[in-house]
């Protein structure tokens, strides 16, 4: 197998052809020529077909190892998932720490649907599985931080008859395969790291499973939660570059975290990567690299904002793994985090330049 950074400029690109682009450039079609004798071909309509959308699809399923659907978003992506997979009476398991607005829906239109929840921990323990359907695992958990044991997961969801999905947005499949370590379905948020340059709403959902693709297929076609022709070729093309952006976001990380430990005014640092986080063993067992994404606490709201006023490199945004250094008071949407908590991702910027950049706008704040 060909190296990260070899796999993800290439991965699905076309066969070359002379006079022809690297990377085709979107096709924006909703109707397509058809065959009058044959009828629809592989493009018929753009809602079920697009070949750009296609070839995104094949560059993101050749990381994963497996099939990939695109979706508009990924909550779009999950939401798919979960309707796709759930029926009245069952249940599904999903991380009380992972990203909120799965919980909401779960605690929602889930429950109105009749499908019962059971919330627990990523870092467990985990409950008793039997009777249910669907185990929903985020790892690392967004925005703690916790890991999950995948392998072990599968095993207990599959000897009880459950199926598991694994969230992959932070790790993303340069970090690690859920779908090797046993997973059934991995679903993401390609807005995060995976196109890393925060200009594309995009998720997704891989399987090796034929007919759990079909109806997330079917789901798809019928609800129409497309990403558009554009969207797909941007996310494409910025593949090219994630084994570089991660290798620099990594950096930056360790070297954050280790000067965030060494601080007394900072408390509660979390990275996978710091052989003390808790979940340091368990990442070191599955993960391929650890995420540029990590955690503290600076004990209240007021300094986590002259913090972010101090700071000339950090921007204020949601979301996370950009080309720019951002930070997230997670607690202002409606997280159950404390009012300090801080989760910070890493750009690409020079590691000596955040770290003093940093330092001067914890000392101020």
């Amino acid at each position: 197998m060909s190296g990260d950074g070899t796999h993800v400029v290439h991965a699905g690109l076309p066969e070359p052809v002379p006079g022809q682009p690297f990377l085709p450039g979107p096709v924006f079609a909703a109707p397509y020529h058809l065959d009058p004798d044959a009828g629809p071909g592989l493009n018929g309509y753009g809602r079920p077909d697009n070949p750009t959308r296609r070839g995104l699809e094949a560059a993101v399923g050749s990381l994963e190892g497996g099939q990939v659907r695109a979706f508009a978003s990924g909550q779009a992506a999950i939401t798919a998932l979960l309707l796709s997979v759930l029926r009245s009476g069952d249940t599904v398991v999903l991380p009380s720490d992972g990203y909120f607005p799965v919980r909401a829906f779960a605690e929602g239109t889930l429950r109105d649907l009749g499908v019962s929840t059971i919330l627990a921990p990523t870092a467990g323990p985990r409950p008793a599985l039997d009777g249910v359907r669907l185990v929903l695992i985020e790892t690392p958990a967004n925005p703690g931080l916790d890991v999950c044991d995948v392998r072990e997961t599968a095993d207990a969801a599959h000897a009880a008859g459950a199926l598991l999905a694994v969230d992959n947005t932070t790790a993303t499949p340069l970090g690690q395969r859920p779908l090797e370590l046993g997973a059934d379905l991995v679903v993401a948020s390609g807005t995060k790291a995976l196109t890393g340059h925060s200009d594309v709403l995009l998720g997704y959902v891989a399987t090796n499973d034929d007919q759990l693709l079909d109806k997330i297929t079917t789901w798809r076609t019928q609800t129409g939660g497309i990403p558009g022709a554009f969207d797909c070729w941007l996310a494409h093309r910025s593949l090219a570059t994630l084994d570089l952006r991660l290798g620099r976001q990594t950096a930056n990380a360790a070297a954050i975290a280790a000067m965030l430990r060494d601080r007394s005014d900072v408390t509660g640092v979390r990275w996978p990567g710091l052989p003390d986080d808790p979940s340091y063993e368990i990442c070191a067992r599955q993960m391929r690299r650890i995420p540029g994404v990590l955690s503290f606490d600076l004990g209240g709201a007021d300094r986590v904002a002259r913090f972010l006023k101090a700071s000339a490199l950090v921007f204020a945004a949601t979301s996370f793994g950009g080309l720019h250094t951002s930070a997230d008071r997670r607690a202002q949407w409606g997280d159950d985090t404390a009012e300090g908590f801080v989760r910070l991702s890493c750009g690409i910027e020079d590691t000596e330049d955040l770290i003093a950049d940093l330092t001067v706008a914890l000392d101020r704040s």
